[in-house]
């Protein structure tokens, strides 16, 4: 299987919006499995070389720089101008801060796509088929190019002066030519607090909540570390069936920290976790005598005692 070869990009996250169908509320740090929803935006492009969020500074997980369109509020594409601003890839991932189900693997996608088109961008149709210019790769040439058009357009317009204010993300939509890939999960987004609510109710569905808490715990803890999920619930479950039930979190625990003493990366907690499993079988082995039955001897005479 041949591994992933990033197409070198910059990000611009788009986390200013006045949240009105909400209220007002703080959206982009609404939580969402115990994240934050900027947070797991920058999760998501954290393959970026620089990341640019575009608001008022916050505590985020990861390192970004900041920016604001200018007035504060002018709208989308004023606020997608002021970040790309502090770009200088040849490529940008532009995505709004309100996308619970974004992953890496969608904005490896995208940039994929790109690479292998002309297009001018890459983005993502939602469940009715409508672009997301908010979940989007794009070339930066182009799209610096869009943007100084529509600004000029709007300028010479009868209302002149305005420039990117208040214009609409169709204007984007209408000026390049994009590539278009359906995915009707990553482009969900969070408008409205019934959407938060259908969030955080998929989030915690069984096929989803352990990798999600355990983003969530990597994030809290800020460890970048990504192991073998399934290998360290396989020694949980031979620690607690070979050993003793409170084995599991121990040992678990125990092939973290000789991770850590080793100062290794996933291969570390890979060894630690396989010398750890064949521990437990061993000494299941010796309990059962390798058949699965208590190991006693042939002619032991039981114990009747009431109390045993």
């Amino acid at each position: 299987m041949t591994s992933y070869e990033p197409l070198a990009h910059d990000a611009v996250v788009l986390a200013g919006g006045a949240a009105r169908r909400l209220g007002g509320a703080d959206k982009p740090g609404l939580r969402v499995g115990g994240r934050a929803l900027l947070d797991r935006v920058l999760d998501a492009c954290s393959d970026a070389d620089t990341t640019v969020v575009v608001a008022d500074p916050r505590p985020t997980a990861r390192p970004v720089r900041w920016a604001r369109e200018e007035p504060a509020g002018a709208g989308p594409l004023a606020a997608l101008d002021a970040g790309l601003r502090h770009t200088t890839a040849d490529h940008v991932v532009v995505l709004s801060a309100d996308l619970p189900f974004l992953e890496r693997d969608t904005v490896r996608r995208l940039l994929t796509a790109l690479r292998a088109d002309r297009s001018d961008g890459v983005l993502v149709t939602d469940a009715d088929g409508r672009d997301q210019p908010l979940v989007a790769a794009y070339r930066a040439q182009a799209l610096r190019r869009a943007l100084a058009a529509l600004a000029r357009t709007a300028s010479d317009g009868p209302a002149g002066g305005g420039g990117l204010t208040g214009l609409p993300l169709r204007r984007l939509t209408a000026a390049l030519d994009f590539t278009r890939v359906p995915d009707d999960v990553a482009s969900f987004d969070c408008d409205t607090w019934d959407d938060i609510a259908i969030a955080r109710a998929r989030i915690r569905e069984h096929g989803h909540v352990l990798d999600e808490w355990i983003s969530a715990v990597k994030d809290e803890l800020g460890i970048e570390l990504d192991v073998d999920t399934r290998a360290l619930l396989g020694l949980a479950r031979d620690a607690a069936h070979g050993v003793a039930r409170p084995a599991a979190p121990l040992t678990t625990f125990l092939v973290g920290y000789a991770a850590a003493q080793a100062k290794g990366g996933p291969e570390a907690v890979a060894e630690a976790s396989r010398k750890a499993a064949a521990l437990a079988l061993r000494w299941a082995e010796e309990t059962t005598g390798g058949t699965g039955e208590p190991d006693v001897a042939p002619d032991a005479t039981p114990d009747t005692r009431p109390d045993v």
